[in-house]
């Protein structure tokens, strides 16, 4: 099974939530915890674990073989990204920061051998084992790289070679394509908003990504006495979704994120709210 926790506005305490989440489920499931915002992973921060198994994540790349090349240009033609120009003789040229890998150039060359198989590093993964009885899987894009889908995938694929019995996804912020494909398989969308204009407005976004994807979603209030609670009630029943969860600004939280402490572990009331939805998500998955 698969549950994500997400939310379409970044800083809203996502991380957070998916953190202190997969430490209250454990008592229900053996589970792992996928970070999947690739470009801004911090789960491992907040765990206070040194991230561990380093694999690297290729992207294919084509290369020329001059010496076969017939100068016919379909694959520049072919090139949605435009990463393949000619010059006036028709030799092709790659430009590597454009290429998505697609291999949409080496399924059209009509020579055998022309277009070589090439690979270009977009980033790591990483299998951590955490003091708190679960494993973190860890996708991190190499710094300066655009496309984040080749490392999120991997890490995707990393987690569910784990089997294990429950994989809880933190997604990155919005709604990209990458958010869609950390989504995918899950069964429960746990989306995590604050009641301000723009958490208001994402919130909007990725309930709708959720409607379109066919994963029910639940929503969980942070900051919830700071802005206007009413509005996003009303969002929420236009998607009929429900409000599981209410977490007042709480300086506790505040302190247990800087110390690397989980708020969960703790005998606040704002731990007792962690502990409640991962009841709540236990007795939904059966």
């Amino acid at each position: 099974m698969q549950i994500a926790v997400s939310g379409g506005k970044g800083g809203t305490g996502k991380s957070t939530v998916a953190v202190n989440l997969a430490i209250a489920l454990r008592e229900y499931f053996d589970l792992a915890l996928a970070d999947l915002d690739v470009e801004a992973p911090n789960d491992h921060i907040l765990l206070r674990v040194e991230l561990q198994n380093e694999e690297p994540v290729h992207m294919f790349m084509p290369r020329f073989d001059y010496s076969k090349c017939t100068k016919c240009r379909k694959c520049a033609e072919v090139c949605e990204e435009n990463a393949i120009i000619t010059m006036k003789d028709g030799t092709p040229f790659l430009m590597p920061t454009l290429c998505s890998g697609c291999r949409a150039c080496e399924i059209v060359c009509p020579v055998t051998g022309a277009i070589l198989e090439g690979e270009k590093l977009m980033g790591h993964t990483y299998l951590t084992e955490t003091p708190y009885g679960f494993p973190l899987v860890t996708g991190k894009l190499l710094e300066g790289e655009e496309r984040a889908m080749p490392v999120v995938t991997a890490a995707k694929r990393r987690a569910k070679t784990l089997n294990k019995e429950l994989l809880l996804v933190d997604t990155a912020a919005g709604t990209s394509n990458t958010v869609s494909k950390a989504l995918e398989d899950s069964k429960l969308l746990i989306a995590v908003t604050e009641p301000t204009p723009l958490g208001l407005h994402d919130l909007t976004l990725i309930l709708e990504l959720a409607k379109l994807m066919g994963i029910e979603a639940w929503v969980v209030v942070n900051r919830a006495d700071i802005g206007e609670k009413q509005r996003v009630k009303e969002i929420v029943e236009r998607y009929n979704a429900e409000i599981v969860g209410e977490i007042p600004y709480s300086e506790a939280i505040i302190r247990s994120y800087v110390k690397g402490e989980p708020i969960v572990l703790t005998d606040s009331k704002e731990a007792g709210i962690f502990r409640n939805r991962a009841k709540k998500i236990a007795n939904y998955l059966g």
